[in-house]
């Protein structure tokens, strides 16, 4: 199995060692035939603005869209969550509009209110996952076929699957956790 890493900019490199832990190719993406015979791709963590402006001045926007619409398995995690979802009144993001949810960036706080947290997530299984919250975005609002894999204990959003699509307002790359890496292969597998 062959993933694609967007590396324009945040943690694509703690990604790309989780992938290969998991004796998986991992590959830097960062023009449009880059994509080309991948089996999957991860948008990281880092800052949504410059993200989408960076995928747009490589061509890589229409691409990813294109390749999504077709069944392409993608995994956002924090900003590429934010790339990834529908547009609403941020105005400082053009996120791509791939998945039906709502999201609001910077739900948290500052960098100062960053946080960890156990979370449950049912498709991991009984064991809680290290969640690791940075400057992190919410899922405000699903639609559709989404399904939400885990909440805070106030209810908040913050993972999700559609399709092919995962989303999490949080960082798996920056624990020792693979699981929610190994969720997505399995996605990107077929499952």
């Amino acid at each position: 199995m062959r993933i694609g890493v967007l590396a324009s900019q945040g943690a694509f490199i703690e990604h790309i060692a989780h992938l290969s832990r998991l004796k998986v190719e991992a590959l830097p993406v960062r023009l449009a035939p880059q994509l080309d015979g991948l089996d999957g791709l991860v948008i990281p963590g880092g800052e949504s603005t410059t993200i989408t402006k960076l995928m747009a001045s490589s061509n890589l926007t229409d691409e990813i869209k294109r390749l999504a619409r077709q069944g392409f398995p993608i995994f956002g995690t924090c900003a590429g969550m934010i790339v990834l979802s529908t547009p609403n009144s941020d105005r400082d993001v053009e996120p791509l509009g791939l998945m039906d949810i709502i999201v609001k960036r910077n739900a948290f706080g500052r960098q100062v209110d960053s946080f960890e947290t156990e979370l449950a997530a049912s498709v991991l299984g009984e064991k809680p996952f290290p969640a690791v919250f940075i400057r992190a975005p919410l899922i405000e609002q699903t639609n559709g076929d989404v399904e939400i894999l885990a909440q805070l204990a106030d209810g908040t959003i913050v993972a999700a699957r559609q399709g092919n699509m995962l989303v999490t307002a949080f960082h798996p790359e920056l624990t020792d956790d693979l699981r929610f890496h190994q969720y997505f292969l399995e996605i990107a597998g077929g499952k």
